[in-house]
Order: structure tokens, then sequence, then C-alpha cells
């Protein structure tokens, strides 16, 4: 369930773990439990059994359980087939598995694009 650019998994909530509040945490965070609070990391896993009753916010976002808030993913939503999104989504890129289910608004930015200029040798005649 990882997505290629993810950083090293560094937190983890488990699966018979219940969280009331809000996270903050830098690198990865994968989330088995329930997290009932608002996240902002630089990349969040929700696993398939969990469920985040919150606001996502992180650079990279693979959603294979529940969230019911909205999420804001710098470079990439990720919704896997078993994943469900009942909220907004605002992100560059989105990428939505055959199965998955989302329930809500997706506001799409354009990444700024980067302009190189090229300077051309002119020949001496």
């Amino acid at each position: 369930m990882f997505h290629k650019n993810h950083e090293k998994l560094e937190s983890f909530l488990g699966t018979n773990t219940v969280f009331k509040g809000e996270i903050e945490t830098r690198g990865t965070l994968r989330v088995e439990g329930t997290i009932e609070g608002n996240i902002n990391a630089d990349w969040v896993i929700v696993g398939e059994k969990s469920h985040i009753n919150g606001d996502i916010t992180a650079r990279g976002i693979v959603v294979g359980g529940r969230v019911d808030g909205n999420l804001k993913g710098k470079d990439i939503v990720e919704i896997k087939n078993k994943g469900q999104i009942h909220g907004q989504i605002f992100t560059s890129k989105l990428s939505i598995v055959e199965g998955a289910i989302f329930d809500g608004k997706s506001s799409m930015h354009a990444e700024e694009a980067k302009i190189i200029e090229l300077q051309t040798k002119e020949k001496a005649r």
C-alpha cells in the first residue's frame, strides 16, 4: 500500500488503538486503528481496517480505509480499492482505484510550471 515516493515509516498507530486529538509528525504515519481528530504529517497511510474522523494534511495521502473529513495532499492523494472518503479533496494529483468510494468534492490545483530558458549561441559569420 506504500506509494513509491513515501518517506520511511516513522510513526504507527496499531489496529486496536483509538486516538482522540490532533497528531502532528514528520515523516510517514501509518494508521491501522481509529483516530478522532486532525492529522498533519509528511505522508499518511490509512490502512484497510482503519477509520479517521478528521482532516488530513500531508504531502501524500494513501487511503485504504475510511476517512470522514477533508484531505489536503500537496503532491498526491490515492484512494485504494477498499478506501472510502467522505469529504473534500484538495491535491495536484488524484488517483482513485476501481472499487473505491469517494463521496464529496475534489479540487485539483496545477503545479507551478518550471520555466527554463535556453540560450542559443549565434554563429559568427
